[in-house]
């Protein structure tokens, strides 16, 4: 997720006749992330519309076949799927679900102790995705744009409803490009598994570290540990993306830095919330039940 920072300051009549001057020409750069997305997709799904046009010809010549039980019971559970639940749909100690109260993405965390294997490109490709497109991706822009408007953070774009609504694509695009180098286009280059590995056991400290870490620290696909160049580069160059569609008083190395360092600051405490998020979901679970009981 990306927040971009940005303190109030004054704007002259001929600063802000320069940047609403320039801000239409910009503006047209903010369908970028979308379109890299729908290319990568195209990509991506070529291959597999060409496999399956294949085995639709070859199963239509040779004759049916049963099909083992094993094979049709591995198919209940979606390959590299991240997200444990018992047989009641609960999740247990240490086990994730899709989203952190229902509303926050967590699509990327895999439970305590789970065993995967190895994340692949079209795999990156669909959780940045998810997390861009998923019906709960659009409250964390909505909240940047409010906080934004009420504290005027860019006063060219205005107040009211049209001020909200260029802060809220603003940020919109802000997420889905950092989304997109983070999580699919940066990792499929390094090799990188770009899903959170709760740890789930030891003190709070212990995991409180091991959560920040992971912001500089992740698995190569061969479950190696190395740097985590898919965070620290792929947040770079979506804070350096940005300057193509913000005004020209906030295209600035200051700024693009502070915005880096915020994207890398912001991702470190979303892993902390992955790695306790199944203790509280857990905690909030058992205190609705013991309070059904008691009714």
């Amino acid at each position: 997720m990306k927040f971009h920072s940005c303190l109030p300051r004054e704007c002259t009549p001929v600063c802000c006749a320069q940047s609403r001057h320039r801000f239409p020409y910009f503006r047209r750069f903010a369908l970028l992330p979308y379109c890299i997305a729908l290319l990568s997709f195209a990509v991506l799904m070529a291959p597999a519309a060409q496999a399956q046009q294949i085995a639709m010809s070859s199963s239509a010549e040779m004759p049916d076949a049963p099909v083992p039980e094993a094979v049709m019971g591995a198919g209940k559970v979606p390959a590299g799927s991240t997200v444990a639940e018992d047989a009641s749909g609960a999740p247990t100690e240490g086990q994730q679900t899709k989203r952190i109260l229902g509303i926050i993405p967590n699509f990327r965390a895999v439970s305590a102790d789970q065993t995967l294997p190895p994340q692949t490109v079209k795999e990156k490709f669909q959780t940045a995705t998810s997390d861009s497109f998923d019906y709960s991706s659009v409250f964390i822009p909505a909240a940047l744009a409010g906080y934004s408007l009420g504290t005027n953070a860019m006063p060219e774009f205005g107040q009211g409803a049209r001020g909200f609504a260029r802060y809220f694509w603003h940020s919109a695009v802000d997420q889905t490009s950092e989304n997109y180098l983070v999580e699919f286009i940066v990792p499929s280059l390094t090799r990188e598994d770009t899903r959170y590995y709760t740890l789930g056991h030891g003190g709070f400290l212990k995991r409180t570290s091991y959560a920040l870490s992971r912001a500089v620290v992740t698995r190569s696909d061969e479950g190696h540990a190395v740097f985590n160049a898919s965070e620290v580069f792929g947040a770079g160059a979506s804070a350096g993306l940005s300057n193509l569609y913000y005004p020209s008083r906030e295209r600035s190395l200051a700024n693009t830095g502070t915005q880096w360092g915020l994207d890398v600051g912001i991702d470190s405490l979303s892993f902390v919330a992955k790695e306790f998020w199944p203790d509280w979901n857990r905690w909030l679970l058992h205190g609705a039940g013991r309070g059904a009981q008691a009714k």
